[in-house]
C-alpha cells in the first residue's frame, strides 16, 4: 500500500495507516499555530483549539503545547515533545516526587502530571466543543508529548468516561506511572492504546524502572523500520545491538536518532510501501 494522500478520518479501529497519520498530527504540533491551521485544514479537520502554557524556574519545561483539531468523523489532540537535552535532565532526576494517579489510581511522574494539568482543562473544552456528532476521540504525541497523550486518555477514562479516548498513539514515549495505574489503563483502555518505539530509542527507557512503568500495546520497529507487534527478548536484544554507541545521549547515537520524530515517520512509511 502506497502513502495514503488524505487522513482516513472514517475508518474505525487500529491500522498502520492510523499510526502514521497520527504520527504526522505529532510532527505538526512542534510547527507555528498558522501552519497547524492550514495543514489540519487540507487534512479535512476544519477547527483547530491551541493549548499553551509557559512555565517559571524551577519547573524544568519551558512551556507545555498542544493542539486539538475536529473534522467530521474525529477528534485529534496531538501534544508536542520536548527536545532530548532536555528531557533526559528531566526524566534522570531521582529526587522527582511521584503525583496521585487520576481518580486516585496509582501514582505519575511529577512532571508529566504537571504539565498535563497545565492544559488539560482546555483540552477537555475543545474535545466537547468539538465533538459535535459523537465523533472518535484520539490522542496522540511525540516524547514528552506521548506521556501526556497518555496521562491525558487515563485521566478523562477514568473521571470522565464519555469523553474517553478511542485510540492513544504515542511514539518515543517515556515511562509514566506505576503498575496500579498501568493496569487500570489497560483495562480500561483495552485495545485502544498504542505504543511505538523505534529501535535503541532512548527515551522509552526512562525513567527507570520498577518505580515507573509501561502501558500496553507495544508496537516495535526493528533496525530496518520492520513493525512487529511483539519483540521476543532475544531477537530484540540483538536488534538493538545494531547501532549502538557509548554514549546513548550523544547527538549522533542511535539512542538519539531513533527518538527524532523523522525516524518514526520514515519507518512507518516503509511499512506502508
Amino acid at each position: 500500500m502506497a502513502v495514503p494522500a488524505m487522513f482516513d478520518q472514517q475508518t474505525p479501529g487500529d491500522s498502520t495507516e492510523r499510526a502514521y497519520w497520527l504520527a504526522r498530527a505529532c510532527e505538526l504540533a512542534y510547527k507555528e499555530r498558522s501552519f497547524v491551521e492550514a495543514q489540519a485544514a487540507a487534512w479535512g479537520f476544519g477547527e483547530v483549539r491551541h493549548h499553551e502554557t509557559a512555565f517559571t524556574a524551577p519547573f524544568p519545561l519551558e512551556d507545555t503545547q498542544a493542539y486539538t483539531m475536529g473534522g467530521p468523523h474525529m477528534v485529534v489532540t496531538a501534544f508536542r515533545g520536548t527536545e532530548p537535552a532536555q528531557i533526559k535532565d528531566w526524566l534522570t532526576d531521582a529526587t522527582t516526587p511521584p503525583w496521585p494517579g487520576p481518580a486516585g489510581v496509582g501514582y505519575v511522574h511529577y512532571g508529566f502530571a504537571e504539565a498535563l494539568q497545565s492544559v488539560l482543562p482546555t483540552v477537555r473544552e475543545a474535545i466537547e466543543e468539538l465533538r459535535t456528532d459523537g465523533q472518535r476521540v484520539y490522542f496522540t504525541g511525540h516524547s514528552l508529548g506521548g506521556a501526556l497523550a497518555m496521562l491525558a486518555a487515563a485521566r478523562i477514562a477514568l473521571e470522565d468516561p464519555k469523553l474517553a479516548a478511542d485510540g492513544v498513539y504515542t511514539y518515543g514515549q517515556p515511562r509514566t506511572c506505576d503498575r496500579l495505574l498501568a493496569a487500570a489503563c489497560n483495562k480500561g483502555l483495552k485495545d485502544r492504546v498504542f505504543r511505538f518505539v523505534n529501535n535503541n530509542d532512548i527515551v522509552p527507557t526512562l525513567p527507570p524502572e520498577p518505580a515507573y512503568t509501561h502501558v500496553a500495546t507495544l508496537r516495535y520497529l526493528d533496525h530496518t523500520g520492520k513493525l512487529h507487534t511483539t519483540t521476543p527478548l532475544v531477537t530484540g536484544l540483538t536488534d538493538k545491538a545494531k547501532g549502538l554507541t557509548a554514549d546513548v545521549f550523544a547527538p549522533a547515537s542511535d539512542g538519539i536518532r531513533d527518538h527524532f520524530m523523522t525516524s518514526y515517520l520514515t519507518a512507518l512509511e516503509k511499512n506502508l510501501n
